[in-house]
């Protein structure tokens, strides 16, 4: 990596700039002569704008939903800004889910670009406001390593951008502007950028209080405490929550492209197994492999990758991925490949490593694939979301009671005040899936797990069974196994789809998938 502290920086300082880090070893020119040679002798730029992308659409569509719900009201959206990694070093840039839903800029999107929804008539006129790239005559272009395109590349101009995104563009001092004229009604979505929400927070107490000072205190508008709670940001997080509860045709087809990403890089990560067993640490060599096909399918792995071999799979969320993979072991292995549009998959498959299931292991797949079956088969337009956690629950209570690891009966032990057979499996069974692996997550209950399945509804269906190491209430030969059964499941007019149901499922089909009979 180049050493940004060989730089000055002279413009003004976002989030994501050193701010000072590394000042003490900058060595970059400051002479006028060599100002004016780096800022000289460049070619003409391509100023060719392109047609909107597909997205665009959908997104003005989502944005006109949103504006009627909120009318006659100023909404800032932030995409967020850099997040410092160490020193000088951030971390990839993503910005905020609900910017991305509402523009379609996806990984593209600029740090510290704002979305503000301004009121217009009955509805809203929308523009994004970015800070626009630097001319090659400034020296942000050369000695600002945060966002000069010397450092980083090639960055859109505010035409590009409003063409390509087919919306209004400012620049982002433009914002800085709009902040001074916030009143008590604007909204701002809050966990999107602290900085900005600060901002907002701090331009409504003072609107509220020169509005106290010009009239009676008592019939001044609310105020608020900067970085309190606040009930109408609130409601504009669960509306653009439970916006993505059901996707648009566009959505539906980059989470098939995400899945078919995924579905490469499972069987990629198989291919693989001679030099992952052969690793002291070949949990990482999966992560890396499937890691590879993320980047090159997508924008990068939806969430951090569950390599989880042997006992580690009885780890729900295991994420050090630092295990050796043993012959005769299971691995069990979550992940997702999300797309340059940020739609992410979210699929496990546990697979033995050897190609051969032990009976016992066989024992615990199958009675996990019973439940993911049981589940899906509830899933279908106007069930409860709900009920497809509880089909699931009835196989594992069943399965585990006949293996007599409950102390009551299954019937039993399915009663609230039991629920025994939770001991082998604390998660739930479902969870919405888009543009964030765990999509909708501020929806109210009544939309998410009391709600009404809808066709274009995504969720994943994963039960599991897990028998920790040193779990006393299971025989010997249970303890330490793992397992787990993730699809992502579609609602559709009259039912459901499996969309990751090419990915081997059953016992036999795993089997062949891991020995190279099926390729995937």
């Amino acid at each position: 990596m180049a050493d940004t502290s060989d730089t000055t920086t002279t413009t003004a300082p976002l989030a994501s700039e050193e701010s000072g880090r590394n000042e003490n070893r900058s060595t970059t020119p400051g002479s006028e002569g060599f100002k004016a040679f780096i800022g000289s002798g460049w070619a003409a730029r391509d100023e060719t704008l392109p047609s909107a992308r597909g997205q665009a659409a959908f997104a003005a569509a989502r944005r006109e939903r949103v504006s009627a719900a909120f009318t006659g009201v100023r909404l800032i959206v932030p995409a967020g800004d850099m997040k410092q990694r160490s020193n000088d070093t951030d971390y990839p840039y993503r910005a905020h889910s609900a910017f991305a839903h509402l523009t379609g800029w996806g990984s593209d999107s600029e740090p510290g670009a704002v979305l503000v929804l301004e009121p217009n008539g009955d509805g809203h006129t929308a523009t994004v406001y970015f800070r626009e790239r630097a001319g090659r005559d400034s020296e942000e272009f050369y000695a600002n390593p945060a966002i000069g395109e010397f450092w980083i590349g090639a960055r859109p101009s505010l035409a590009h951008v409003a063409a390509d995104l087919a919306i209004e563009t400012r620049g982002i001092e433009d914002f800085e502007h709009l902040v001074r004229s916030v009143d008590t009604a604007t909204i701002v979505l809050r966990e999107a950028d602290p900085a900005i929400t600060e901002q907002v927070d701090h331009a409504r107490i003072r609107f509220a209080a020169e509005e106290a000072l010009s009239t009676n205190a008592t019939d001044a508008p609310f105020s608020l405490e900067v970085n309190a709670e606040h009930e109408p940001d609130a409601e504009l997080a669960r509306v653009v929550s439970e916006l993505r509860l059901v996707k648009d045709e566009y959505e539906i087809a980059e989470m098939r492209a995400a899945i078919d990403a995924t579905q490469r890089g499972f069987t990629e990560v198989l291919e693989e197994l001679p030099r992952i067993t052969a690793e002291v640490r070949g949990e990482r060599v999966i992560e890396g492999v499937f890691a590879t096909r993320a980047r090159l399918d997508g924008n990068d792995v939806g969430y951090d990758s569950i390599a989880a071999a042997g006992p580690h799979a009885t780890i729900l969320h295991w994420t050090r991925n630092d295990g050796p993979v043993v012959p005769g072991d299971l691995v069990l292995l979550d992940a997702g490949v999300e797309r340059d549009s940020y739609y992410t998959a979210d699929i496990t498959r546990t697979f033995p490593v050897s190609g051969t299931f032990s009976e016992v292991q066989r024992q615990v797949y199958e009675a996990v694939l019973e439940a993911a079956d049981a589940a899906f088969a509830v899933v279908k337009p106007g069930a409860i979301f709900r009920d497809v956690h509880a089909a699931a629950m009835e196989v594992i209570a069943r399965k585990t009671a006949e293996w007599g690891f409950l102390p009551v009966s299954a019937e039993e032990s399915l009663q609230p005040d039991n629920q025994f057979h939770r001991r082998y499996m604390v998660h739930g069974t479902s969870h919405h899936l888009g543009l964030d692996v765990h999509d909708c997550a501020q929806a109210r209950r009544s939309m998410y797990m009391d709600g009404v399945q809808e066709p274009g509804m995504i969720f994943t269906i994963e039960p599991g069974l897990y028998f920790q190491p040193d779990d006393l209430t299971v025989p010997a030969e249970f303890r330490g196994i793992g397992v787990r059964i993730e699809d992502d499941i579609l609602v559709t007019a009259d039912g459901a789809e499996n969309l990751s149901a090419g990915i081997p499922r059953t016992a036999d089909e795993v089997e062949a998938w891991v020995r190279g009979g099926v390729t995937a």
